[in-house]
């Protein structure tokens, strides 16, 4: 049974392990979809729940173009921005619906995919990338005040610490984080779904122009 120091130190041995794939990273060159697995197995390992977990499948890549989340691949070559686009898939879909991840890439595609502008996909991704950079060290901050509430809910002498105290110490924390989630999962829903009116609204409008 580990103390609270040591699980603490266990959370921040796992978290310093779990990193956006960096913008620099990604090759230049376009992939076949062999590669494209490859390179994100080997560069999302670490956020696998499970050794035999597959980050990214050739069925799960083409699921994605037929529903129209991925642009579809150029003689059966992928680029950077398809690759960019897959990492912001892998990371959203497990907190969105496949429609909500429409909804949200749509214009990203459609404003920055392919495009040789100033502001291009690489672009926003490497500043979504350093934004999210400078506020790790937040995030790892507040799961770990978020375990030391937990445990001084229920307190006791950590060299007393019982099985049945070590239970209500996670339950608690996991009841902690699991309500964090729920209520930015629900903001994150809300703002989908305003995004999901706005498209919808613009859809007409140029069907009454035409």
């Amino acid at each position: 049974m580990k103390t609270e120091r040591e699980f603490i130190i266990d959370v921040l041995d796992y978290l310093g392990k779990l990193d956006y794939i960096e913008p620099g990273s990604i090759p230049d060159i376009d992939l076949y979809m062999d590669q494209v697995t490859t390179f994100m197995d080997s560069h999302l390992e670490h956020s696998k729940r499970y050794p035999e977990d597959k980050i990214l499948t050739k069925t799960m890549i083409n699921n994605y173009a037929k529903n129209d989340l991925l642009p579809s691949p150029n003689k059966k070559k992928y680029t950077k921005d398809h690759m960019l686009i897959l990492t912001w898939i892998y990371y959203f879909k497990n907190l969105l619906s496949i429609g909500d991840i429409e909804t949200l890439l749509g214009p990203l595609k459609e404003y920055y995919f392919d495009k040789e502008a100033s502001r291009n996909l690489e672009d926003v991704y490497e500043r979504v990338y350093e934004l999210c950079r400078r506020q790790r060290s937040s995030y790892v901050k507040d799961i770990i005040n978020k375990y030391k509430a937990a445990c001084e809910v229920f307190p006791g002498e950590e060299d007393e610490k019982s099985e049945e105290t070590d239970y209500i110490h996670k339950f608690s924390y996991l009841c902690l984080l699991g309500f964090d989630i729920y209520l930015k999962k629900v903001v994150m829903e809300k703002i989908v779904d305003e995004m999901r009116q706005e498209q919808a609204k613009k859809g007409k409008d140029k069907k009454a122009e035409q």
